[in-house]
C-alpha cells in the first residue's frame, strides 16, 4: 500500500516527463496491492470467509483476472485513455466516473476500472467470452448478487442507464473497495488475536481497524467528456 501511495504522489511529476512510465508504474503498483491482498487471503482465509463479502470477493476476482491475463479486461482508465493516445477513439464521448466516500469525504486517491468488466467476468447474461472459468454458475451468480447489492452496482447501473450511459462508459474507483476489504480483513485478524508485527503492520493497524470506513450507498457519479 505504501508503494502505491508513493507512485500515486509521484504520478503528476513523472507524467509530464514520461507518460508511459508514470502510467505503467501506477498500474504495476496497484496490481502489486492485489497480489499482496491475495497472499493475505491465502494465510488468513481460516479467519474470514472472503467470498461472503462483496468487497473482499471482488478484489480476489480482479486479482485472478489480471493474474491470468486470458482476456482484454481490467485496463485502468489511465491505460485506456492516455496510452497511445487512446482518448482519440473516444473523442466527444462522455463517461461516468463513480466514486465512494471514505469517512464521508471523496476518496483522495482514484484508480478506475470499467464497471462492465466486472459483469463480463461473472454475469452469464452478458454471454461474455471472458467469464471466470474457475467459478461455476452458482458461485458467479452469488458474487453478481453481492456486488449488485453491497457495492450498489445495480443502483449505479440504473443511474447510468437512466442518463443514457452505456456500461462501457461507466468507470468505478477501486480504491474505496480495496480500503473496505482491507478494513474487513484487518478487523477479522485483530478479532482472532493476530499480532501485528513490524513498522508497516503497526502503522496500518489502527487506520484499518478503528478509523477508516467506506459507505458504498453514498456513491457519486461525475460526468467527464473527452474533448
Amino acid at each position: 500500500m505504501r508503494i502505491y501511495v508513493e507512485n500515486h504522489l509521484s504520478f503528476q511529476r513523472l507524467v509530464r516527463i514520461d507518460k508511459e512510465e508514470a502510467i505503467d508504474n501506477l498500474d504495476r503498483a496497484f496490481e502489486s496491492k492485489l497480489e499482496a491482498f491475495h497472499s493475505l487471503y491465502d494465510v488468513s482465509k481460516a479467519h474470514l470467509d472472503y467470498f461472503a463479502h462483496a468487497d473482499t470477493a471482488s478484489l480476489i476476482l480482479v486479482r485472478n483476472a489480471i493474474h491470468h491475463r486470458d482476456h482484454l479486461l481490467f485496463r485502468s482508465w489511465n491505460q485506456e485513455m492516455a496510452l497511445d493516445e487512446g482518448f482519440r477513439k473516444h473523442l466527444g464521448a462522455e463517461f461516468l466516473l463513480v466514486d465512494y466516500p471514505i469517512l464521508g469525504a471523496p476518496s483522495k486517491m482514484r484508480y478506475f476500472y470499467k464497471i462492465e468488466d466486472f459483469y463480463h467476468r461473472i454475469d452469464d447474461a452478458m454471454a461474455s467470452p471472458y467469464l471466470e472459468k474457475m467459478m461455476g454458475p452458482v458461485k458467479r451468480r452469488k458474487l453478481l448478487d453481492q456486488i449488485n447489492s453491497d457495492l450498489f452496482f445495480s443502483e449505479i447501473r440504473r443511474s447510468a442507464e437512466s442518463r443514457r450511459y452505456p456500461l462501457k462508459q461507466v468507470y468505478v474507483n477501486a480504491i474505496p473497495i480495496f480500503v473496505s476489504a482491507t478494513c474487513r480483513v484487518f478487523s477479522a485478524l485483530k478479532d482472532a488475536g493476530t499480532q501485528f508485527k513490524g513498522f508497516d503492520a503497526k502503522a496500518y493497524k489502527e487506520p484499518f481497524t478503528d478509523e477508516l470506513e467506506v459507505d458504498f450507498s453514498q456513491f457519486t457519479c461525475t460526468p467527464l467528456r473527452v474533448t
